[in-house]
């Protein structure tokens, strides 16, 4: 009887060599180690809106079964997903004019009253996080998601977002700045990098 080795060991860039050779197994793989932190980032990127999350999640491995040429294994994967995610959110945000969006829905939240932010929890810091996050542009929201959340380095930031890494320094120590002023009421200190 024929056995398979196991693929846990292999790079994420080997398992993708066996994809494009047509191993399903390899592609389950590659799902595994990624569907999840795809599937937060989308979360974030997307309004919060776990269904739409969802569905980008879906298609972006739909593509990667469709097109496993389509990744350069002289690159690194997680990288190279990561920038494919990125893209999807920005065509969709042209497509929702997303900014305007983003400015009607800042208009309908409440304010919550300083007496009652002293009593607030940890997830009330989360939720006005988020909130506050909601503000900003897609690429703020992109480089805190990456960097906080998936614990990304700048090189990997710099290279999803195709820029400098000094830039990505750059631009996280000034939204951490505005988010440390926004959020002042927690006394919560953002710390440096």
């Amino acid at each position: 009887m024929f056995f398979e080795k196991p693929l846990k060991h292999l790079s994420d860039e080997k398992l993708m060599e066996k994809v494009s050779e047509g191993s399903a197994r390899a592609l389950e793989e590659i799902y595994q180690r990624y569907s999840q932190s795809l599937l937060r980032y989308f979360c974030r990127m997307l309004w919060q809106d776990r269904e739409k999350a969802r569905d980008f999640s879906h298609d972006l491995f739909v593509n990667l079964c469709e097109k496993p040429l389509g990744f350069d294994t002289k690159r690194k994967f997680s990288t190279w997903i990561f920038s494919s995610a990125h893209n999807l959110c920005k065509n969709e945000y042209r497509r929702r004019a997303f900014r305007n969006e983003v400015h009607q829905n800042c208009e309908d939240q409440i304010a919550i009253s300083e007496s009652t932010t002293n009593k607030l929890d940890n997830q009330s810091f989360q939720l006005a996080l988020e909130e506050i996050l909601k503000e900003e542009d897609e690429e703020a929201r992109t480089i805190f998601t990456l960097r906080y959340e998936l614990e990304k380095s700048f090189a990997e930031i710099a290279e999803v977002l195709d820029c400098p890494e000094g830039t990505v320094k750059s631009k996280l120590f000034y939204l951490k700045k505005r988010l440390a002023t926004r959020l002042d009421h927690y006394k919560i200190i953002l710390q440096t990098d």
